[in-house]
């Protein structure tokens, strides 16, 4: 396997990548990415991580055999350690994989004040990282989409200082953003809020119900299915009459189709389903988004709008769909679960319903064009109460309750 010759058609791929290094680790394709911030700021992308997944390493991974794909990744907030004779280091990334330790950069000193104090202790209730001042906030801090929403409202209501996506991605190391509030602050009174409260404020958007449309995509779909795919739906009876979150497994484009088709009428003309702008934000699918009850969220704009639009089902007292994973799977297994489904559970007290999609990911793979008639079951577990659980602690009794369902060893998150 030429991996240098992976490594330049990766970078040939994503204008996000400015310096990857692949070795092979467990006998698969592991790669190092130190990415180009420079492209990154100037399209205001805050979600780098899924950005240099699925427009670099998968585009590649599309091209090639399951087994030369690149399976995993690291992506570093300084450029990769180099030895004196300006090659890669590829010993010191072997030992920062093999002790999952990260390479020590140099440190740059910590400002003293109160502002900074301020800034630097709420942002580490949001994760179990050391934060320095030179960390970046989603590479070396992991923060996500939710904390992201959370830091912005901190600000705001202890600063005075509004940041968006745009000015965020111009300072997502803590040092930078901390320049930017101490230039821009107009008082200091640091004010954290609840998720309760965020979500809950008053918003503009009404919930747009089509009934009739999706009973018809229903009736097309589901003979469809059942005839090419030997659809099977299973436990459909743990669907709670009261409202829910249905917390399916992701493994193909059909997923949000196969959950349509599964439900029954009644059931569907009360579900609505998160669904991504990047998707069905288009000039082509806009009309299935609009009809279809279909809430869009944008990971990289407007995140309190798209975070309180996802809310409105569960505020009408309506069902709702999101994929835990947040995105398709790669190989056919799970993806790490995003909390923001638990933390919907948790604000609006309403149980979520685990769905194992089985034989999606065989039928239609990232970079097939046309589904093969594989067998396709869908099954509906026991709902799960939030009971006062904390976020962390939901998602990892949904995601074992998948886990056990489809028969393999739980992890924790």
């Amino acid at each position: 396997m030429d991996l240098h010759k992976i490594e330049q058609r990766v970078l040939s791929l994503s204008k996000y990548i400015q310096e990857i290094v692949i070795i092979l680790y467990k006998e698969k394709p592991f790669a190092f990415i130190y990415p180009n911030f420079e492209a990154l700021q100037k399209d205001r992308i805050i979600n780098i991580r899924s950005e240099i997944l699925w427009y670099g390493l998968e585009l590649y991974n599309m091209e090639v055999s399951l087994e030369e794909g690149i399976r995993d990744f690291k992506v570093f907030s300084h450029p990769l350690p180099k030895k004196e004779d300006g090659s890669y280091d590829i010993e010191a990334l072997g030992r920062a994989l093999e002790e999952h330790e990260d390479i020590d950069f140099a440190k740059i000193q910590e400002p003293e004040d109160t502002l900074y104090q301020s800034l630097h202790n709420y942002i580490a209730t949001l994760t179990s990282k050391e934060v320095l001042c030179s960390s970046h906030l989603e590479l070396d801090l992991e923060l996500d989409s939710l904390d992201y929403v959370a830091l912005f409202t901190f600000i705001e209501e202890s600063f005075g200082v509004k940041v968006d996506e745009g000015i965020f991605a111009l300072n997502m190391r803590l040092i930078d953003l901390y320049h930017y509030v101490k230039k821009h602050h107009v008082r200091h009174y640091p004010s954290p809020r609840s998720w309760g409260e965020m979500i809950k404020e008053s918003f503009d958007e009404k919930l747009i119900s089509s009934p009739v449309v999706v009973s018809l995509f229903k009736i097309v779909l589901y003979p469809l299915f059942k005839l090419y795919f030997r659809f099977e739906v299973l436990g459909r009876e743990n669907i709670p009459q009261s409202s829910c979150i249905i917390a399916p497994t992701h493994e193909s484009m059909l997923d949000g189709f196969l959950i349509e088709s599964s439900l029954s009428f009644k059931t569907l003309k009360n579900t609505f389903f998160l669904a991504y702008e990047g998707v069905f934000g288009n000039k082509y699918l806009r009309p299935v988004s609009t009809n279809g009850q279909l809430l869009l969220i944008d990971a990289n704009n407007n995140l309190k709008r798209s975070m309180q639009r996802a809310a409105l089902a569960l505020e009408a007292k309506k069902n709702l769909v999101i994929f835990p994973e947040g995105a398709r799977s790669r190989d056919g297994n799970l993806l790490e679960f995003r909390p923001f489904f638990a933390m919907l559970s948790r604000e609006y007290n309403v149980p979520i319903v685990p769905a194992v999609i089985d034989g999606s990911f065989q039928a239609l793979r990232a970079g097939q064009l046309f589904p093969r008639p594989a067998k396709i079951k869908v099954k509906y577990l026991e709902p799960i109460e939030p009971n006062g659980l904390s976020y962390a602690e939901l998602t990892q009794k949904v995601l074992e309750a998948i886990e056990k369902e489809k028969g393999i060893e739980a992890t924790t998150l």
